[in-house]
């Protein structure tokens, strides 16, 4: 069955107001807050392809707003990480081979997607790429050893909203007959990459320990 592109989601907003929340903390403490900018390029090419349907489909003034902004803010991130905080985004640490991530979910969704067309490709693409775009941000952690306690928030949060997506395809397929395997093959591994970080928020963050993740 082909995905909907008809709806910007509430989740999705929810997740825009946690990225909100980290660019007002990092404006605020000056500094790029151990996050990722390879991350953080990855989620603005996720939703560019994703939401390409912009230019070819109106659905509603909402839906379209909301595409909109949820662009505008991925990329408002690339650029205080890469251009007005430069000074302080640790590049060092920053060093994830992003190219094994974006070639084989480039081939994967030449392979294996509803319909060989561009766009229905580059949606597929959005959806693969989304599920292992947080891997650079926790490659960092990983060898910094730790992560600011705002960073560690919106991670934990960015993660719940994919996680709770599970419940919205369940929901969707008891009440409407909708089964999108892609899309809930690609959640699943979202969810699971996220597992690790889960279990140290909780038992460390959640008591005011500084998170660190196993180098």
């Amino acid at each position: 069955m082909k995905p909907d592109y008809s709806v910007a989601s509430d989740d999705a907003l929810a997740e825009d107001r946690n990225r909100d929340k980290l660019l007002g903390g990092t404006r605020e403490q000056r500094g790029s807050l151990c996050i990722s900018g390879k991350s953080q390029v990855l989620f603005a090419l996720v939703f560019t392809t994703r939401y390409l349907d912009l230019l070819t489909a109106f659905i509603s003034l909402y839906n379209t707003s909301m595409k909109v902004i949820y662009i505008g803010c991925a990329y408002a991130t690339v650029y205080l990480i890469y251009l007005k905080f430069k000074a302080t985004y640790d590049g060092n640490h920053d060093t994830f081979r992003v190219e094994f991530l974006v070639v084989p979910v480039g081939g994967l969704a030449f392979l294996v997607n509803h319909d060989f067309s561009p766009l229905e490709i580059l949606w597929t693409f959005s959806i693969y790429l989304e599920s292992v775009a947080i891997l650079p941000q926790l490659f960092m952690i990983s060898k910094t050893g730790e992560a600011e306690t705002i960073t560690t928030h919106y991670l934990f949060f960015l993660g719940l909203y994919r996680a709770l997506y599970l419940f919205n395809w369940i929901w969707r397929f008891y009440f409407e007959g909708f089964f999108d395997m892609i899309a809930i093959v690609a959640g699943v591994v979202q969810t699971i990459l996220y597992c690790d970080f889960f279990y140290l928020y909780v038992t460390k963050v959640l008591k005011g320990k500084k998170l660190s993740l196993p180098a």
